[in-house]
């Protein structure tokens, strides 16, 4: 599988560097997303070079092991690395390409089953990006991927019970689901992103 991923890997990175490729997710994004074109563009252009990133071997150097030397002649310490198994991805609507992928493709490149969950708002840009990978040579039964909203995905983890939970969004959200999962999730919230304006602007409602 390691081999097979970074083939994948490898042809997903050259047809997002396609420009009528580049072009039509860059535009998908606008479709669902409040951002200019170059900002689309520069979403893409950062997933194309994370994938291009893990071509060839460099899926298989993610899973290197290692050994620690103990205090005494002939012990040591030895960690391996193992997939979770199950595992959920739920993701925002501000980066509905490069968080999903790069998350997505993490959990893979691991060994582990993933179930995708994207904000309903803007999931058709990760749904073209799946047939994408499955075009490239992604087993289609790899992913589950699932549009519902925040109460239906709600019941699904507690049902299904994943070994890892990996969440992207509100702190009330994150709260939430950290006491549902009993602590099997690993937080991405939501943060605060100041801005320091000078004297010299007049706009500040255009900024606010």
């Amino acid at each position: 599988r390691y081999l097979m991923l970074g083939d994948v890997s490898t042809k997903a990175a050259i047809k997002l560097s396609l420009p009528e490729v580049s072009d039509f997710f860059a535009r998908l994004i606008q479709r669902v997303s409040p951002k200019s074109y170059q900002q689309a563009l520069g979403e893409v252009f950062v997933t194309q070079k994370f994938l291009e990133n893990f071509c060839g071997d460099q899926v298989r150097f993610l899973s290197r092991s290692f050994a620690v030397p103990g205090n005494h002649l002939g012990q040591q310490s030895h960690g391996f690395r193992w997939p979770y198994g199950p595992v959920a991805i739920i993701t925002p609507f501000n980066f509905p390409l490069e968080i999903p992928v790069l998350q997505l493709m993490g959990a893979l490149y691991m060994g582990n089953k993933p179930l995708l969950k994207v904000d309903s708002k803007v999931c058709i840009v990760m749904e073209q990006m799946l047939r994408l990978l499955h075009e490239c040579g992604l087993p289609a039964e790899d992913v589950d991927f699932v549009n519902s909203d925040g109460k239906v995905m709600n019941k699904l983890l507690l049902e299904a019970q994943p070994r890892m939970t990996l969440f992207t969004g509100s702190s009330r959200v994150a709260e939430k689901l950290a006491a549902d999962l009993r602590g099997r999730i690993k937080l991405e919230d939501a943060g605060f992103d100041w801005k320091i304006l000078g004297p010299d602007v007049h706009e500040v409602v255009h900024f606010a």
